[in-house]
């Protein structure tokens, strides 16, 4: 049996840069076109290495979540206090959000923010994949709570719906334009209203 020709493009590299048209332009507001010139392959190619552009949307998104801004949920998730969980997931949020490497904002709440009902699958994912991270967030908050780190009274579902919706805010705000600074200052703000 014949093997087909070998690639002549690094798969990794034009994935990254899949991911980056993604995030720019959101799901539905990129085209193949956008996406075979950003990664420097034809269509066939495309098909052949990642599926169709909703296969391959799925496969940036695992890409931002195991290596890019989303994982550094699960570094702070590592710290030893609720609180330092908290402050350390806002404070890489809000360097994340508005690094000048990346596009401004999270792929995971501007992809879901602008699809539209023919998208409803991937909108579906990404709300799906959001819903996750507060879940885990969750655990760890629970965790806290039975160690004695939050106190009795606490509510860790509450708290994490919280702090996720600070995220996704400052999400919106990066997004808009606002500054590293300004993001700081909503971090501080919120760490405020943290029980001690």
């Amino acid at each position: 049996m014949q093997k087909g020709r070998p690639r002549e493009f690094d798969t990794d590299k034009a994935l990254d840069k899949a991911l980056h048209v993604f995030w720019s332009r959101g799901y539905e507001g990129t085209s193949l076109s956008d996406l075979t010139e950003a990664m420097g392959i034809n269509r066939p190619s495309l098909y052949a290495a990642f599926g169709n552009k909703e296969e391959l949307f799925r496969l940036a998104l695992d890409r931002y979540v195991e290596t890019g801004p989303g994982a550094l949920q699960r570094a702070a998730l590592e710290e030893p206090t609720a609180r330092a969980v908290v402050e350390r997931l806002l404070t890489s949020a809000a360097k994340s959000l508005t690094d000048p490497c990346n596009p401004r904002g999270c792929l995971a709440v501007q992809g879901a923010l602008s699809c539209g009902e023919a998208a409803q699958s991937i909108k579906d994912e990404l709300c799906s994949r959001r819903s996750a991270s507060e879940t885990a967030l969750r655990a760890r908050l629970e965790r806290a709570k039975v160690e004695g780190d939050l106190s009795p009274d606490s509510d860790p579902a509450s708290l994490a719906r919280y702090v996720e919706t600070v995220v996704q805010g400052m999400s919106v705000q990066a997004s808009g334009g606002a500054s590293h600074a300004d993001l700081l200052n909503v971090v501080e703000m919120s760490l405020k209203a943290w029980p001690d």
